[in-house]
């Protein structure tokens, strides 16, 4: 491999890591959803804890660590949707980011 093939390659990897930290970034600030009194990111994590907790409302901590009563059902109705189509919106841009590698 000469020189030129070499930074060619390199740059096509800069390249690609940076469009896909773009991505990272662009979609994440999608997940966040202001519902009830506070600023929630909908993660794995908290839909989990929503779809066990027996409870129709509840106290959590917001985003910005404030407590926040919530009615359970409707924010985890409100999380999972947000989540679902966020996700399948980054990986269809990924998929077509990978394919173009």
């Amino acid at each position: 491999m000469d020189t030129k093939e070499l930074i060619k390659e390199a740059k096509a990897r800069f390249s690609h890591n940076s469009t896909k930290a773009y991505l990272k970034s662009k979609y994440q600030s999608k997940l966040i959803v202001a519902d009830q009194g506070g600023l929630w990111t909908a993660t794995p994590s908290l839909i989990a804890f929503l779809s066990s907790t027996q409870d129709n409302n509840t106290v959590l901590l917001d985003s910005y660590d404030n407590p926040v009563k919530v009615d359970t059902t409707k924010l985890l109705i409100k999380l999972k949707e947000t989540y679902r189509v966020t996700m399948e919106e980054w990986y269809a841009e990924f998929s077509t980011l990978e394919k173009t590698r």
